[in-house]
């Protein structure tokens, strides 16, 4: 499993609805574009022909970027998994900061679904990391640019 790539069904809803986009209407409004700047001419100095075929690159890659991640996901159903008591994958994280006594909740998802303000963050992330394998009650010490924070595991969901 180490070569699948995590992802919640969410993630993989995502990730389908974005290549449906990509293959339905930009990929054909792109062809449109690239058609209509030859029509122009010269394609040596043709700006909106060279913007249209960058633009093309960038989508297909994209669309490749995709199709690999969505042929070798493992999606998990979060909501079917049995109650954990530690913390892994999909789990939604209540946690308090000992030093500044504030409280946070997290979500650990697969990388293309990380979103901080959503306080979705990444399982590759030092804080998923750091909080892998904890059960409530436990501290945890997270490797952060301004040094190592502790912090207390209050609740553990799988929602």
């Amino acid at each position: 499993m180490n070569n699948k790539i995590l992802m919640t069904i969410e993630g993989e809803k995502k990730l389908r609805n974005e290549l449906d986009k990509l293959k339905k209407k930009k990929r054909p409004k792109i062809i449109k574009s690239i058609s209509e700047a030859r029509a122009y001419g010269d394609l040596k100095e043709n700006a909106e022909y060279h913007a249209a075929k960058e633009e093309q690159s960038f989508c297909e890659r994209r669309i490749q970027e995709i199709e690999f991640k969505l042929s070798n996901a493992h999606v998990i159903d979060v909501k079917k998994m049995f109650i954990h008591k530690k913390i892994f994958f999909g789990a939604t994280v209540k946690i308090l900061n000992i030093k500044s006594n504030k409280i946070y909740e997290y979500k650990i998802v697969g990388d293309d679904e990380a979103d901080f303000k959503k306080k979705l963050i990444s399982i590759n992330s030092p804080m998923a990391k750091g909080l892998m394998k904890k059960k409530k009650n436990e501290l945890a010490v997270i490797k952060t640019p301004i040094g190592f924070v502790s912090y207390k595991i209050l609740k553990i969901l799988y929602i």
